[in-house]
């Protein structure tokens, strides 16, 4: 090598070296920090309040009650991709989804469900469709449905509040109920005092 490209090599090595320290040093002073209002949401994180912490999110009993159906049918547009929602409708990417509410996972005669999605045991709940609204790949893992989920929790009452007028109707459940019986599950959960909590089963 001649003086020239040591002379560059020398430069290019000592600006590495300057790089790496800026960087270093930038990191130290400016800080990184949740915002304090996202940008975009992003899935299975509800907006979080002072101290960027997840917000706690009221039962779905106490979201319908306040749910808009106008409101979720203006949501359910984003849906009518995969969906349809009429009375006799035809399914298309997705099942037709007109007296869903109640029924059984996998209830649409002839279409072709995951096997993911078959696996789950129970109905079509207001409760099971607030878990599935918020993420399906984690409702039924190894689902076929590309959907990411709905973050914001109360857009998700409104569909639901949406999908059950059509076709399903089934009385919403009672929301000055829902806050006792969470109570309760809690205090039933909580091990009595002095005694160690039993192992979780696996």
């Amino acid at each position: 090598m001649d003086d020239r490209s040591n002379t560059f090599a020398g430069w290019a090595l000592a600006g590495g070296i300057v790089a790496l320290g800026l960087s270093i040093v930038s990191g130290i002073v400016f800080k990184s920090e949740r915002p304090e209002k996202m940008g975009y949401p992003i899935e299975g994180v509800e907006s979080g309040g002072e101290g960027g912490g997840a917000a706690a999110v009221a039962p779905i009993a106490v979201r319908l009650a306040s749910a808009d159906v106008a409101k979720g049918e203006t949501v359910f547009k984003q849906c009518t991709a995969c969906h349809t929602i009429n009375q006799g409708g035809a399914n298309g990417i997705g099942p037709n989804l007109y007296a869903s509410v109640g029924k059984a996972h996998g209830h649409v005669a002839g279409f072709a469900y995951s096997d993911a999605l078959k696996g789950v045991p129970g109905n079509w709940t207001f409760e099971a469709l607030d878990e599935w609204l918020t993420s399906p790949r984690k409702y039924a893992p190894g689902t076929k449905m590309t959907f990411a989920g709905i973050a914001d929790a109360q857009a998700r009452a409104n569909v639901i509040a949406y999908l059950n007028a059509q076709g399903s109707n089934l009385p919403l459940p009672a929301a000055d109920a829902a806050p006792a019986a969470a109570a309760a599950e809690g205090n039933a959960a909580a091990p009595a005092e002095g005694n160690a909590a039993a192992p979780a089963a696996h």
